[in-house]
Parts: structure tokens; sequence; C-alpha cells
């Protein structure tokens, strides 16, 4: 499956470095292109997307920003970094939302019979997941599953996807956790993909709703969000849009 440490890819693609970080402006589809070309080929692929959240905590979380630079896909997820980026004259053609392009590949490896690998969340939520997407996909090959808080128990599941015969890996473990993780173990996956997924899990298993596709569309996600969980998600987002504001001010002076 190559050699992991090198960001080799299929294509020239386009790049941009907003905040110190290389990220990639395409779409959602020239993504879902680029991951079918390459698993095709058994190229492995590391992937993550970005959001104003992490940038912030990249700042001040060096093994966060290292893993994150190894990756070979960095797609722009959460219009304050599109907004953001396109206000530093930067050309990014859309936003691609993590559980978007979850979805779409796991419609992907229905069709194409590549098996996949689920981590992270509760068990029960986990085991909803699984259930649902196979419902929803019924020639969807889940070689397994495994709950995210498996503690010091990390070889164990290391051992358990690469003996599952997975070709994706998912991963629903909150942020620096599941970035760290991912780049911890690569090369003993046996997977030819991981991506980290966030909360998909819980808007799968129906745990979290999403937030309607206008709201979406409009960059009001995080509000939606925001309103189902506001003592949480209120100080949550206060404290990491104004020191991305902050890092976008000193950006554009110095650009």
């Amino acid at each position: 499956m190559g050699v992991y440490e090198q960001r080799t890819l299929d294509v020239e693609l386009p790049s941009i470095s907003p905040f110190g970080t290389t990220m990639h402006p395409i779409t959602l589809q020239q993504t879902i292109d680029l991951i079918e070309q390459r698993i095709h080929a058994n190229r492995f692929t590391q992937h993550v997307v970005v959001n104003v959240a992490k940038l912030v905590n990249m700042a001040k979380d060096d093994q966060l920003r290292k893993s994150i630079e190894c990756c070979d896909i960095v797609n722009i997820d959460g219009m304050g970094v599109v907004w953001g980026a396109r206000l530093l004259g930067y050309d990014v053609p859309e936003r691609v939302a993590g559980i978007d392009l979850f979805i779409f590949l796991v419609e992907m490896a229905a069709e194409r019979s590549i098996p996949i690998y689920l981590l992270g969340a509760k068990q029960a939520v986990v085991e909803e997941v699984a259930l649902a997407l196979q419902r929803q996909y019924a020639k969807l090959k889940v070689a397994g599953f495994h709950h995210g808080y498996f503690g010091e128990d990390e070889e164990e599941v290391v051992s358990n996807i690469r003996n599952s015969g997975a070709k994706m890996l998912f991963v629903a473990i909150s942020s620096p956790k599941k970035e760290i993780f991912i780049n911890k173990w690569k090369v003993s996956l046996g997977v030819d993909f991981v991506m980290g997924v966030g909360g998909s899990f819980d808007v799968i298993a129906g745990k979290v709703k999403r937030a309607p596709l206008w709201m979406q569309r409009s960059g009001l996600e995080w509000f939606y969000r925001m309103l189902q969980e506001p003592r949480r998600m209120t100080r949550r987002y206060l404290k990491t849009n104004m020191a991305f504001i902050i890092m976008l001010i000193k950006e554009k002076i110095w650009k």
C-alpha cells in the first residue's frame, strides 16, 4: 500500500495555506473521485476536514497540527473557514462537510463492495449506525465496529481493525483525539482510507438532528447545533469564533 509518510497524490491538487495550514480547495465531487481513484490503486489516504475550532486548536496544539499536516487530503469544512479564506483572497469553490462526504463514501463502498469499519461513539450508538447504514445500503459490508471509549486499549482496537479486512475506516471520536490516533496508528491499521467523521455517528443514529438544508447552505449549521445544546455549545462557539476572528485579522494585516 505504499509509503504512508509521503503525501503523494494521483493528481496535482490545488492548495492554499491560510493561517499556515495547507488545505485543498476542491469540491465534494472532486474529493470523492480522488478518494475512489486512490482506493482502486490500493494507495493509502489519510483524510481530514478543518473547521474554525480545529484551526484555533491547531495554533496551540502542536501534536494536532502535525497530525493534520501529515494528511493527504485536507478539505475545508465550516463556512467560517470558507468565508475567512475568501476574505484573504483565496479561491474556495465550496464547503465540503465531513458528514456529507462520509455518506457519499459509504454509498460508494456499498456500490464497489469495499468493506468498512466504524470506530467511535458509545457502543449502542455505533451499533445503531452499523444497522442504519446496512438498512439503507443493502450491499454494504460492515467489516466491524467498536465504540470510541477504549482508553489505553489502543493496540487491541488497531489489531481488530487490521484483522477485520476493512479497507475504509471512519473514526467518530472528538478532536484532537481522533486526528492523533489516526496519525499514530495509520501504518498499522491495514486500511486504504481513513477519515475522522466527528459527530456524524450521532446524526446517523438519530441522537442529534442536523440543521435544515437552507441553514447548511447559509452557513448557519453551527447556530442550529447551538440551539440543541445551548449551555455547552454557546461557550465553545464564542471562545473559538472570537479566537478565529483575531487570527483572521492578523492574517489579513500581515498577508
